[in-house]
């Protein structure tokens, strides 16, 4: 590891009537850090979507081929959230998001500038995969910093509030990318005014960030807000060996193979809907540019209430059961997708609404995966039991977004694709089942470790 992202040294504790002013700003500032740092790497994950329609007409790739392209971002993610995962856990998140946002600008810089970067898919798989490397370095600090400044009970709601980071970023690229456009009449401006826009997110990021609590001289949350896990103990401040977490909190832990099982069709719904939306509006139901960059916009801001109304069903409905929540969202998510797929062109507002529908209800499955991974391990664990969920979402489910789907859309047509969207769904579901008899993530881990 290199020294530069070793954690920060616990500092001397603050005299205790400081202890609740300081826990209380700082926690603000560190959302705001994380939410808006997380925010940024979604401004960078898929600005290549929005250049496939201008590649396939003025280029003359194929979709097969810009499907490949594209999938180097999910292999890269995949790998790099895990093993960026276990890095994460043993690093200071204050200086290991905003370094991998940087690399991950510079990448959409040279999209942007450098035209030989679409040359080739070759060159465009390499870049891609680049960017996907650097994309992984940002959910595990995120997740980290969540479970050490914030308690166990209030955790559902914190990181269903985070989580809607995603949709903030990634529906500001359409209208980044109409403003750009606009500037410059470049479509390129896809790449690098979104680029520019994440530099001052990692700057910012960087200033409001920090490590865990005792590296600022405060207590640990559980303390701060006398709120234990069952089973807490001061060996939960330790930092764990690679594999103590690699091997007793991960691979021996069921319930986290399930939802990563899960995840794959999760983010096969996910991204085979959010990748292929430009192309499918503008071939399949006649869309012109500024209206798929809208939708484009709408489908990921969609998922804001969205995911706030499924933390919130989780907690107060469905009182705790992750695996419920989800199922009865993704069966939602399932109808919206058969609406999106059968209503005939001609019909635009009938086809925004199902786009509408389909990214309100799909990030609340996400986020909630995503809780799960990170209740279902110690929090020194955390970043990389979200890894790997993660590494089963992108690797399996997105890969097969990009790839798969852009051969079976070449081969098959769209109705296809749509076919493997909608049993994406189902099987998603099946996956989800398992977990409908455990409500308490923190005890059933233990006995899924055993």
């Amino acid at each position: 590891m290199f020294a530069f992202f070793r954690p920060a040294a616990h500092q001397a504790p603050l005299p205790d009537e400081r202890v609740d002013s300081t826990y209380r700003r700082l926690r603000w500032q560190i959302f705001a850090g994380i939410f808006f740092g997380y925010a940024g790497y979604y401004l960078l994950r898929k600005n290549f979507s929005l250049a496939m329609p201008y590649l396939i007409e003025e280029e003359g790739y194929t979709r097969g081929q810009l499907g490949v392209a594209i999938s180097a971002i999910a292999i890269a993610y995949g790998l790099s959230k895990f093993l960026m995962g276990l890095v994460s856990d043993r690093s200071n998140p204050r200086y290991f998001l905003p370094f991998g946002l940087l690399i991950s600008a510079g990448v959409m810089f040279i999209f942007g500038f450098a035209h030989w970067a679409t040359s080739s898919v070759t060159i465009m798989f390499v870049l891609l995969f680049i960017n996907g490397w650097a994309q992984g370095m940002g959910w595990p600090p995120s997740g980290r910093t969540m479970v050490h400044w914030w308690s166990q009970k209030e955790r559902g709601g914190v990181v269903s509030v985070w989580n809607v980071a995603h949709n903030v970023g990634g529906g500001l690229i359409g209208p980044l990318f109409l403003l750009g456009l606009g500037w410059t009449n470049d479509w390129h401006a896809a790449f690098y005014v979104p680029a520019a826009v994440a530099v001052l997110v990692a700057v910012f990021a960087f200033a409001t960030m920090r490590d865990t609590p005792q590296s600022v001289g405060l207590p640990p949350v559980e303390q701060y807000k006398n709120d234990y896990p069952e089973g807490y103990d001061e060996s939960h401040e330790q930092e764990f060996s690679a594999k103590q977490i690699f091997v007793e909190y991960v691979l021996r832990n069921k319930l986290l193979w399930y939802i990563a099982l899960a995840n794959v069709f999760v983010y096969l719904l996910r991204y085979g809907v959010l990748d292929w939306a430009p192309t499918y509006l503008k071939e399949a139901k006649h869309f012109s540019v500024d209206t798929t960059s809208w939708a484009y916009f709408f489908y990921e801001w969609a998922g804001i209430p969205g995911t706030l109304l499924c933390g919130w069903m989780s907690d107060k409905i469905f009182r705790g059961n992750r695996g419920l929540t989800g199922i009865v969202f993704m069966a939602l998510v399932t109808v919206a997708t058969l609406v999106y797929w059968l209503n005939p062109p001609g019909n635009p507002t009938v086809d925004m609404i199902a786009l509408f529908a389909i990214g309100f209800l799909i990030y609340g499955p996400v986020m909630l995966i995503g809780l799960q991974a990170l209740e279902l391990a110690p929090k020194k664990a955390a970043g990389t039991a979200a890894g790997f969920t993660g590494l089963f979402g992108y690797l399996g489910g997105s890969v097969a977004a990009s790839a798969a789907m852009g051969y079976t859309v070449d081969h098959f047509g769209w109705d296809g694709g749509f076919v493997l969207l909608v049993s994406a769904c189902v099987l998603a579901i099946a996956f989800m089942v398992p977990t409908l008899w455990h409500t308490k993530a923190a005890s059933a881990s233990r006995e899924a470790v055993a």
